[in-house]
């Protein structure tokens, strides 16, 4: 039986070996990587599943803000990397992750969530494109895959997203 639980700082080089595995090392290339350099992944919001002490999925968040023209200052969470094994895949298990993942932004007041990913897999979660158009991103990214959930009333049409800076000076 798979079982949803809290990541915890222990579970990191389970869940890096599990992210190499699914996005290969390149990975750390990404656009995504760039807008949580230097900031640690928000235990409150990061989750893993188990089937007993097998990692078959994880999901983290990342603090995050949006910087307006004017320099106010929105913050955001980052959701994702979303991941599951290769042989467990199909099976509801990014599903499980993501709903907790929500859950959990929704509890504290979090939102609005941020990831990169495909509307057609996200959208069922409330991930929509509509007002990320004029939002800008340390690096190259298809503006249809820069999704945002959650109330966008009261965010700027336009922006810098980078890393929390509270959270940076933290890490």
């Amino acid at each position: 039986m798979i079982k949803i639980l809290p990541a915890q700082a222990a579970d990191l080089p389970e869940i890096d070996l599990l992210l190499d595995a699914g996005f290969g090392p390149a990975r750390r290339g990404r656009t995504a990587y760039k807008l949580r350099a230097g900031v640690a992944p928000d235990p409150a919001l990061s989750f893993v599943a188990r089937e007993g002490a097998a990692l078959v999925g994880s999901v983290q968040c990342w603090p995050l803000q949006l910087r307006s023209a004017s320099g106010a200052v929105f913050p955001l969470t980052l959701v994702g990397p979303v991941v599951a094994a290769a042989d467990r895949q199909g099976q509801g298990i990014g599903t499980a992750l993501m709903q907790a993942s929500l859950a959990a932004i929704d509890a504290l007041g979090r939102g609005p969530a941020l990831l990169i990913g495909d509307a057609e897999y996200y959208g069922r979660f409330g991930f929509s494109a509509a007002a990320t158009a004029g939002w800008q991103v340390p690096g190259p990214v298809e503006r249809a895959r820069l999704l945002v959930r959650g109330e966008a009333v009261g965010l700027p049409a336009s922006g810098w997203l980078e890393p929390s800076a509270g959270a940076r000076a933290a890490a």
